[in-house]
């Protein structure tokens, strides 16, 4: 056999045993007549000992060629490290090496195969499958695991049934762009992947499986950023005769078990609540990270009529307090007004004011604002002595609270009030049901045309759309959105009046829909349901700033997997064969 143990689990209990042990070597160093090796695989890292005066010179003269990742097998006893390594779980013992057997030797790598590597993002995504032997990598994914698990074992004691979904579905126009695959059997017609399971969970329901759940790959082509992949895993669940109430339940339970079983933290329940407009006035974020505070604090009255244009002329004035930070010096507030003013942010310049330790308020626009003014301001934000306060305005107020959320997250991290290793879970609720577009003059739906209104509402889609609520809820944990979902309408009619005020034709909504609403015509239950993002879920434990590394073989930011360079052209013969044919721009 190639091992008989794994390079993570000796220990001083096992100290005279002989061992055969393979993996890569991870660094090799000589010391006067004796080769060291540290040999590494998934499980830890065990050092070997090669000593000249025991084992001979050929021995220590073929440990003398291994390179880093060398992939080795040694036979040795196992003994009692004289220099123990407190770092290593088997840092108390190493092995006194009898045999060496190469199984194949390695060029050097482009990067060194360690937690603190020098390699960049670029170079380890090329060499993606030398960046998962990193420990760090690896551990991710290994949570990964325990995280899939757990969700598998949670979902099984509440009942719920794992089904597969298909992955070459119809197209549909709402939500984001579909990846397309043409059909060769099926000349110019063309299958969408899922960029979600939903309408087939939802036929499901209608079939009577009453709690479902999937994890699944869902696609979306969309523009990437840190927390999203051309590529996604969701955890998909929906469920029969429930209520809003019964779907935060069940899945406040399932978050309060994944924290326990995985991190050993106990989040208390139930979850807070806070509804979409309240979300958006307090924090201008419909996924505020409530870790800190930071509240806004609408200013308009203290601020306005005092001369001062900006002010004067806008729609909304909005404030901040960061705690302690009146120290802040000129070149850090100017380079906190260069952010806000970034094409990301959109500002056109941010005020400031400090409160200084005697109470005094000095600010940078004193020339036009009395100590007694700003005192008032002072008084309203509450803002104490020490504290800084920083001010955006505008004429577009869903706007500027958008602004002053980008600043109130950058101050928080730089106050490092955005602390990793806790934790603030959330339901943001009552979203509005529609979104309106003023390029296209039309009303879309803000999840998804599948959304049950809230039912005090329903008398409003005729007369008021823009003011009905959705009865939909998403769960936000320290800003990330991981998870959201809704009641579903399980009526055709009503259905059928939702595509209608989305701007469908009966003959547009039965070719894209008809499948699903002819299926609600025999017996659809009231059902509900919501789909966790796994790798938000997942790199949120982790501690990541990018869903990235904890996805074994990712896309970078232009959606490339640069390991094999795709996408990629494909053969005229191939193109033939689908009926297709490339634009010149695209040779």
């Amino acid at each position: 056999m190639y091992r008989t143990t794994t390079c993570g689990a000796l220990r001083l209990s096992n100290v005279g045993e002989q061992v055969t042990l393979a993996g890569w070597v991870q660094k090799a160093r000589r010391m006067g007549g004796m080769t060291f090796i540290d040999l590494r695989d998934r499980y830890g890292i065990t050092q070997l000992v090669f000593n000249e005066s025991v084992v001979g010179e050929a021995l220590v003269a073929e440990a003398e060629k291994l390179g880093r990742e060398y992939v080795i097998q040694i036979v040795g006893i196992v003994s009692e490290r004289e220099n123990k390594n407190p770092k290593l779980p088997t840092g108390d013992i190493e092995i006194a090496v009898a045999s060496l057997r190469i199984l194949n030797p390695s060029e050097v790598p482009p990067f060194t195969i360690e937690d603190d590597t020098d390699g960049g993002d670029d170079l380890r995504m090329k060499y993606r499958y030398l960046d998962l032997r990193r420990s760090c990598v690896r551990s991710n994914l290994e949570l990964r695991h325990r995280f899939a698990l757990a969700v598998r074992r949670y979902l099984d004691a509440e009942g719920f049934l794992e089904v597969e979904t298909p992955v070459l579905i119809k197209s549909t126009p709402e939500g984001a762009r579909d990846f397309v695959v043409p059909s060769r059997m099926n000349p110019n017609q063309f299958y969408a992947l899922p960029q979600s399971p939903q309408t087939f969970k939802q036929l499901l329901m209608v079939s009577g499986f009453d709690r479902y759940f999937q994890i699944v790959k869902c696609f979306r082509d969309e523009d990437l950023r840190a927390d999203r992949q051309p590529e996604f895993t969701q955890i998909d669940c929906e469920m029969s005769f429930v209520e809003q109430e019964d779907v935060l339940s069940i899945f406040e339970g399932m978050t309060q078990y994944l924290f326990k079983e995985l991190l050993n933290l106990d989040i208390p329940m139930p979850f807070p609540r806070m509804s979409w407009h309240e979300a958006m006035k307090r924090y201008g974020s419909d996924k505020p990270d409530t870790r800190f505070g930071m509240e806004f604090v609408e200013v308009k009255d203290v601020l306005q009529g005092h001369g001062f244009s900006v002010f004067d002329n806008a729609a909304y004035i909005g404030a901040i307090v960061a705690p302690g930070a009146a120290s802040y010096t000129r070149k850090q507030l100017d380079a906190l007004t260069d952010f806000v003013k970034r094409p990301q942010v959109g500002a056109s310049g941010m005020v400031y004011a400090r409160i200084e330790a005697d109470g005094t308020v000095k600010s940078s626009v004193d020339k036009f604002y009395t100590q007694e003014t700003l005192q008032s301001l002072a008084t309203e934000t509450g803002a104490k002595a020490s504290d800084l306060i920083l001010i955006l305005s505008g004429d577009d107020a869903m706007k500027v609270r958008k602004q002053l959320s980008e600043l109130r997250l950058e101050m928080g991290s730089q106050l490092g009030l955005r602390d990793k290793t806790k934790f603030s879970c959330l339901w943001v609720v009552d979203f509005p049901l529609f979104e309106w577009d003023e390029e296209t003059q039309r009303f879309y739906a803000m999840h998804h045309p599948f959304t049950s209104p809230k039912p005090e509402d329903i008398p409003l889609l005729d007369s008021d759309p823009g003011a009905v609520r959705a009865n939909a809820y998403d769960m936000v944990i320290n800003g990330v959105e991981v998870g959201g979902g809704s009641i579903r309408i399980h009526d055709s009619k009503l259905q059928a009046r939702m595509f209608d005020l989305l701007g469908f034709t009966p003959e547009k909504a039965q070719e894209q829909f008809g499948f699903l609403m002819n299926a609600f015509k025999y017996g659809a239950p009231p059902h509900g349901g919501l789909a966790y993002g796994l790798d938000r879920f997942v790199s949120l434990f982790a501690g990541l700033d990018s869903i990235r590394d904890c996805i074994a073989f990712p896309k970078n930011n232009a959606g490339r997997d640069v390991m094999i360079d795709a996408p990629s052209l494909i053969d005229q013969e191939q193109l033939d064969e689908l009926h297709l044919r490339l634009t010149p721009a695209t040779k």
